[in-house]
Formats: structure tokens, C-alpha cells, sequence
């Protein structure tokens, strides 16, 4: 999954907007690389 994927996903929790944009980075990345490690 690309960053770019990520941020449409997370966009729709209203929790993201509340989050500063180095927070914001963190997620996406955490989400990526959690995404990406569960792939087959």
C-alpha cells in the first residue's frame, strides 16, 4: 500500500483531522508498513 492509498483510508476516521501533521505522517507509515507486512 502507498502512502497515498493510506491517507484516503485514514481520511475517513475523524480522529486523523485531530492529529498534528507530524502525527498524521507517523499513521500513515505505521499503517503502511502494518498493511504491507500482512500481505501474502
Amino acid at each position: 500500500m502507498s502512502p497515498r492509498e493510506a491517507i484516503r483510508i485514514l481520511m475517513f476516521s475523524p480522529i486523523y483531522f485531530r492529529l498534528s501533521t507530524s502525527q498524521r505522517w507517523q499513521l500513515v507509515r505505521e499503517y503502511c508498513q502494518r498493511f504491507n507486512s500482512c500481505r501474502i
